[in-house]
């Protein structure tokens, strides 16, 4: 599956979604973001049960200040509507393959279970 453009129109309903969403927070201007690029391309041709989506940061500012995204490019994982990663600087692949792993490997209750903790 190619990568979806998120955009402040789209972005709630596709990472609102259960499931894994990847989210790439980039510009046209940021060398490492060109670079990271095909890599994050090929990874979504691997992993056809994720969204790869592609937030410009250029076009959708409100995005980027609503998640705070101050570096790019900046990797985000979404899994069942909860934020469980965000983290700037492009990643290596085998560092995008292992956060993917990790993000399955979740086990969303608890992860729901921690978050309910630190909201009281």
């Amino acid at each position: 599956m190619a990568t979806v453009e998120l955009t402040t129109a789209n972005f709630d309903e596709v990472t609102g979604k259960d499931g894994i969403v990847l989210v790439d927070f980039w510009a046209e201007w940021c060398g490492p973001c060109k670079r990271f690029a095909p890599l994050y391309e090929r990874s979504s041709e691997k992993h056809p049960n994720i969204v790869f989506g592609k937030v410009d940061t250029e076009t959708q500012q409100e995005l980027g200040a609503k998640f705070d995204i101050r570096s790019i490019p900046t990797v985000m994982a979404i899994r069942d509507g909860v934020i469980v990663f965000s983290q700037p600087g492009a990643l290596p692949e085998s560092a995008l393959e292992n956060l993917i792993e990790q993000v399955e490997a979740l086990d969303m209750d608890d992860v729901r279970k921690k978050l309910s903790e630190h909201q009281h």
